[in-house]
């Protein structure tokens, strides 16, 4: 039902989203989202993102995430692939891919899964500026988007 990775290879973004579809027949619709690096944040350039994350412990709670999108909607496959490490901008972080027979509920699982890691997930982000280092802080918009889907 779910792939679930964390890694600090690139991915094939297209090649995620082929693996929920290809063979199955009932798939009616893939959604995806696909997280850049920035260049700019709060006015200063970004030259470098480090993330981190607490091995097995972040791959829990994405597992976790995909269960309960599961739970609420008719999926056929979700697959999450999130990258740690050093990051460039315009490298690709995160790609959440959902299946379903309808694109409603792909859509909405895919939403839920993007609003829920960004405020469960346990990533940290540190960004290396023109000015300096400094720890990424959660953005208020992201906890009122996950809580939208409190039930």
């Amino acid at each position: 039902m779910y792939q679930i990775r964390v890694q600090t290879e690139a991915f094939d973004v297209a090649a995620e989203q082929q693996a929920l579809w290809a063979g199955r027949p009932k798939v009616g619709a893939v959604v995806s989202f696909l997280g850049l690096t920035r260049d700019c944040q709060a006015g200063a350039r970004v030259r470098r993102l480090t993330l981190e994350h607490y091995p097995g412990m972040t791959e829990k709670v994405l597992e976790a995430l995909a269960e309960e999108a599961a739970r609420r909607w008719s999926l056929e496959g979700i697959r999450i692939v999130h990258r740690v490490g050093a990051l460039r901008p315009q490298d690709p972080i995160v790609c959440v891919a959902v299946a379903a027979v309808h694109r409603g509920e792909a859509f909405r699982a895919c939403e839920f899964l993007m609003d829920a890691l960004k405020t469960r997930a346990p990533f940290w982000k540190k960004e290396e500026t023109d000015t300096g280092a400094r720890w990424v802080e959660a953005r208020p918009g992201d906890e009122q988007a996950a809580a939208r889907w409190q039930e």
